[in-house]
This record gives structure tokens, sequence and C-alpha cells, in this order.
């Protein structure tokens, strides 16, 4: 079953996300923030490391942003190639992105379900096989 890890501070988006997901049999991952995503994705609280096969990503969130956590994810062996799609509030500016490998879409909010849900599946059809 393929992982995808939602991270938005706002709780409501996270729970329309995670039923989106779960519809399409997904498994979600929710982080609340790009540090506790950080720390899912590298153990880096203890807790057991986590690998998802897709990011949704909030820009705008508290402790650390999401154009932080990308940076981050993109110098770190075996999280740099995973597809990430960055949720933007209309304005936000995108050419943070621009030289960033690791970005697979962008989508504005407020963002349509059905579009949202198929971008997700390309993105993770898109991901290159870690498998010999």
């Amino acid at each position: 079953m393929a992982k995808v890890m939602v991270v938005d501070d706002e709780k409501d988006v996270v729970y329309l996300i995670k039923v989106l997901m779960e519809r399409e049999h997904f498994e979600v991952l929710e982080a609340f923030n790009g540090l506790e995503a950080y720390n899912r994705l590298t153990a880096a609280d203890g807790a057991p490391k986590v690998i998802p096969d897709a990011i949704i990503l909030d820009i705008m969130m508290p402790e650390m942003d999401g154009y932080t956590l990308q940076g981050k994810l993109q110098e770190i062996d075996g999280l740099s190639r995973i597809p990430i799609i960055i949720l933007t509030a209309k304005g936000q500016m995108k050419d943070l992105f621009e030289l960033s490998s690791n970005i697979f879409a962008f989508v504005e909010k407020p963002f349509e379900p059905k579009n949202l849900v198929k971008i997700v599946k390309d993105a993770i059809a898109s991901k290159p096989s870690t498998t010999p």
C-alpha cells in the first residue's frame, strides 16, 4: 500500500486530504508542521523512520516551514527522491522552488479534490524505483 505524508498546520486540510487519500487506499501519515515531518522522516525523535511514496507539503507553517523542510530533504539520501506536491496559497512564490528536483507539482488552495488525487497518483507512479 502506497504511503502519502500530509504536512500542513491546518488540521481541517490534513483531515480532508486524509479522507481523500484513504478512499484511494493510500496509507496516510500526518504531520502538522515541518519539524514534526522532519523528525518522522529521519527518526530524529526516536520514533521509527517512515518513508512515504509522496509528500503533500504546505509552505507556511510554524516551527519549520515547507521551504526549509523541502531543502533539508533534498540533502538526505533516501529522502531526496520522494516526490513533493506543494500546497500553495494564492500568490505564494513558486519560484523559490524553481531549481528543486524533488518538486513534482504545485497545487493552489483551495484545491479541487479529484485533481489532487490524480496528482498524487501521478507523483507516486513517477517515483524512481529503489529496487535493483
